[in-house]
């Protein structure tokens, strides 16, 4: 079961690279439940197995374009969330390091697997997947627009996608400028 997880999370990736258009030095926020991925209720059943081989893959994916992943951590830990420190310089770094029963085993994977992890309160970050409901939207940068993703679910959890574009300033008639989304 990782293999596929691993497989589906990576397409996840890459395709939202595509439809967001994202470059390198961009933040991508990841929430994700590795219970509701193996079909059970948010919280209920964690798994280190699975959240590491979701976080390799979308890693993976997005280093390879020079895009930086900040894994949501779960509600115990105030939903903060494990960046390499070099992304984390305009945001207020905090003590604390994930486990899998605080924090998530997701996070706890990210801590274990970066090169040099913090932990930060919050982000602005230019787009982000969320699996199994996981409630990434406070961390999105604040005009948000969802993508619709071909892949629909890693393993049995839900998967929402967005992007974020500059807020559109002026009357009705705003135009709209490509160059700048």
């Amino acid at each position: 079961m990782p293999d596929d997880i691993a497989e589906s999370a990576r397409g996840a990736a890459l395709e939202l690279c595509a439809k967001a258009a994202l470059k390198p030095g961009q933040v991508v926020v990841v929430g994700c439940s590795t219970s509701e991925i193996a079909g059970y209720n948010v919280g209920t059943s964690p798994s280190a197995e699975i959240g590491a081989a979701v976080f390799g893959a979308l890693h993976g994916a997005f280093s390879e374009r020079g895009i930086y992943i900040a894994a949501q951590c779960c509600e115990h830990l105030n939903r903060a969330l494990i960046v390499e420190r070099e992304a984390a310089a305009a945001y207020e770094i905090v003590n604390v390091a994930p486990v899998p029963d605080a924090g998530g085993p997701f996070a706890a994977a990210a801590y274990a697997a970066l090169c040099d992890p913090v932990a930060v309160s919050s982000i602005r970050a230019d787009a982000g997947i969320d699996i199994g409901g996981t409630l990434i939207g406070m961390h999105l940068k604040s005009v948000a627009v969802p993508l619709r993703l071909d892949a629909a679910r890693i393993g049995k959890a839900a998967v929402v996608a967005a992007r974020t574009r500059p807020p559109m300033i002026g009357g009705a008639r705003t135009v709209y400028d490509e160059k700048l989304m």
